[in-house]
Order: C-alpha cells, then structure tokens, then sequence
C-alpha cells in the first residue's frame, strides 16, 4: 500500500468519473443495438433538445453549422456529459453513494427522454439509458472504492465497506485501482464499438430493400432540359443538383431505414370518404409523373446553399386523396389541412387547397433516376411545389391525415412558425462568391433563379 496525497486523489477520481461515463454510454451503445438506435441516450436526449430548442436557435445553428448541425449537437452532448462525470467523480470521492447516485439520476433522465420521443412505441426504449447508468454507478463506486483509505469509508465513518480489507490510514489500492480502471476502458471501449458496429448494421432489411427497387417509366415524363439552362460558367450550380449534394434540414439525429416491402401508408381523418392503406408496391404500379422541382427550406438566407433542384418520379398527391374521397375546401370540403406523419414523429401540415389546385404535388418514389436515398426520406416523401420544406416536404412517410388548421397545430406550428408558407420568387448569385477580388474588366455574374409552380420568365442584374 502506498500513501495517497490529495494532489493526486482528486485526479484519480476526475478519472475514475470519466470511465464511469463512458462505461454507461458505452453499455447503452450496445444495449440501444437490441432494442433500437433511436433509444440510446444521447439521440434520445438530442432529440428531446432540439424539439425544446427555440426556433431562433436552430435557425442560427443551421445557418451556422448546415448539415453538421446534429453532430454539434452531439459532441456538445458529450462535452457536457464528460464535465459532469468529472464533477460526479470528484463528488463520490467525499460522498461515494452520492457519487454513483448522480450517475443513476443522468440514467433516469436518458429514460425519460427515451419514452417520450414521438416514435418511441415501448418502454423498452428506456432500457439502454437505464442498464448503463447501472453499469457507470457500479463502476464509479468500486473504483472509488479502490481511492479511499481501507478501513475508512468515503463519508468517514470509520467503517470499511462489506469485503474491503483493512489497511493504515491513508493507503489505498493501487495494484487495484489500476487493473479495475484498465479493465474497465477496455471493455467499456469493446461494448461501444460492438454496438456501433451493430447499431451501423440495422436496417440491412431496409437496404436491401432499397437495392431491390426499379423505377418504372413514368406515364408523364419531365421535359428535356433545355440546352441553354445547363452554363459552363465557372463557379456556377448545376441546373440539376445531385443527389449527394442536396442538402438536407430535418431533426433526425438517425436516419431511419425503413423496409420497402413492409411499409404501409394510411389516408385518413376528416372528410376521407374511403380511407385507403397503400403499400410501395401499390404506389409503384400507379400511373407515375416525373417533374423537375425545386425544394428551399425556410432557414435558407439570401445567397444560402439551403436550395435544390432535382428531378422527382412519384404518385400524384391529389389523385389518390381524389381517391378517397376527399374535396379541397373551395368545393365544400371540411378539411383545409393535411397532416403528414414520419416514422420519426416528425408532423408536417400542407393546404389541402394547394395540394390539389393543379400544381404536381406528389409522393415522391425516386430522386434523380434512382430511388430516394435514405437520407431524402425512402421509401417515400412529400414534394409540393410552391412550399418551403417545413409545410410541405415530409420525409420518411407513413401517415396521412385531413383535418383543419384550427384543430390541429403540426411540429413546425408548435413553434409559433407561419401555418401557410408559400414560396416567394428567389435567386442567388454563384460567382463571384462572397468577398471575391475580381479583377478588373469585364466581370461574369451568373447564379440562379427559381419561382416554385410560376416560373422564372427573365433575371435582371
């Protein structure tokens, strides 16, 4: 046994805090496998911070960070998880049950979080956050245990925990501090990695799916692009946008995969005269229109990169609500609002007016001659032109329901956002970018232009 000074005890169980941190969010990583991604403790309580996180905020970090947004979010998470530890770590050393209390507190708050996610179905989803802090308070507590003098518990009692040996006042456990401390990166640093590799794995189904997919010839192809649209002006954006750099906004901190082949969509609510459920096959074997469209979320500044134009094969929207039934407000129909439902919890309200005033409002199939990506929502999204992407773009679908803007409030809404948000003509200037010198002499400007379901008939400079 050797003696302990102070200067290096507070250290020590900074450290000892640390790993018990990490051994909980390991141990949940992996437990989040069996159960569902969604449920580990960190996109858990991502995800209840960014449905809490004012308006103004996330429209500074996606302005500011663009599609890293989420993982800011995450890291910061983890930088103020990890402060926490330490400060847990350095509390135990005094108050030892205290100590691996607090770890059990943080598990309780991943729980919450967990269940009262909007696509959370079991209170399964509470057990990683719940095992892991389990895991981290055992570890904190017998590693602290290896810190405090034997023969002395860590509140000063006097008395030695159940099954430490005694020892002189001021000695402590290196030998074992040590091997428990090593022990536990190690298997805390395997759990992890077990679980992300696993966690990677899921929704192999889901792709597999996806890979399955043959776009069928639309009954309504998009026109030719006309030659003069596509510029070899240097510094430009391509008239088409790929698919890989088409930028994304939504709040999923993980994208859902989900299986073609067993998805279901329900149409239903107010005035739904024969609800229907669709299958990805029912939509495929419909007459399918191809359009160029072009989607802007509302974040997007003047001159930002939140702007795309792809081209879309899909379902007309108005052809299947026609289907069930369903009339747009103008000719007597009680429903002036469509709902669209993600597998995310996501909610997104639509005018039924504009979806079916004759304007190509679809759901959308495939993105660019391939099926939607994950990431752009497959098996199926929502497109509408004319509509920022908050009222309009739902990706991931699996719910449609009418109902009215006064009876119901979707995400976006909740947050005091504008219920209606029709598209304003807008363009962007490409070259010369932002604080250029260009040189003297004749100096090309050229960019883009867009006007979603009215078209751009000339740009002035």
């Amino acid at each position: 046994m050797k003696l302990l000074s102070r200067g290096i005890r507070l250290p020590l169980a900074a450290l000892s805090g640390l790993l018990a941190g990490f051994a909980a969010l390991s141990v949940a990583e992996l437990v989040s496998a069996a159960v569902r991604p969604e449920s580990g403790p960190v996109i858990a309580v991502g995800g209840a911070a960014i449905d809490r996180t004012p308006a103004a905020l996330k429209d500074w970090a996606i302005r500011h960070f663009g599609t890293n947004d989420k993982l800011f979010l995450q890291l910061g998470i983890l930088t103020v998880l990890a402060l926490l530890a330490l400060v847990l770590g350095v509390l135990a050393l005094r108050f030892r049950r205290t100590g691996a209390a607090g770890v059990l507190l943080f598990g309780v708050v991943g729980a919450l979080a967990a269940i009262s996610r909007p696509d959370s179905t079991s209170a399964a989803d509470a057990l990683p956050s719940v095992i892991g802090a389990l895991a981290g308070a055992g570890l904190l507590y017998l590693l602290i245990g290896r810190l405090t003098a034997p023969g002395r518990d860590a509140a000063g009692t006097g008395v030695a925990p159940q099954g430490e040996a005694s020892a002189p006042p001021g000695g402590w456990d290196r030998r074992g501090f040590v091997i428990a401390a090593s022990a536990a990166a190690a298997a805390s640093a395997g759990a992890g990695l077990l679980g992300r590799s696993l966690n990677g794995s899921h929704g192999q189904g889901a792709v597999a799916s996806r890979a399955k997919v043959v776009l069928p010839r639309p009954a309504s192809a998009a026109q030719p692009i006309p030659a003069a649209a596509v510029l070899h002006t240097p510094g430009i954006s391509p008239f088409v946008t790929p698919n890989g750099d088409f930028y994304r906004v939504d709040t999923a901190l993980v994208i859902p995969k989900v299986d073609a082949t067993t998805w279901r969509m329900k149409i239903h609510g107010k005035g739904i005269a024969r609800p229907l459920t669709v299958t990805f096959q029912d939509l495929l074997g419909r007459q399918l229109i191809e359009r160029d469209i072009t989607l802007t979320c509302v974040s997007n500044e003047v001159g930002g990169p939140y702007v795309g134009n792809a081209r879309w094969i899909g379902v007309p929207l108005a052809d299947l609500l026609k289907e069930a039934g369903v009339r747009p407000p103008s000719r007597g129909g009680p429903a002036d609002q469509l709902v669209a439902r993600s597998v995310d919890g996501m909610t997104i309200g639509s005018p039924v007016e504009d979806i079916m005033d004759g304007r190509d409002a679809m759901l959308a199939l495939g993105m660019n001659g391939e099926p939607l990506p994950f990431v752009h929502g497959f098996p199926v999204r929502m497109v509408v032109p004319g509509l920022y992407g908050y009222v309009s773009a739902c990706k991931w679908l699996q719910d449609l329901e009418l109902t009215t803007f006064d009876a119901y409030d979707a995400y976006w809404v909740k947050r005091s956002w504008a219920k209606k948000a029709p598209i304003k003509t807008e363009s962007r200037i490409d070259t010369p970018k932002p604080f250029a010198r260009p040189k003297a002499g004749t100096v090309m400007i050229a960019g883009v232009a867009w006007a979603q379901h009215r078209g751009i008939d000339r740009v002035e400079v």
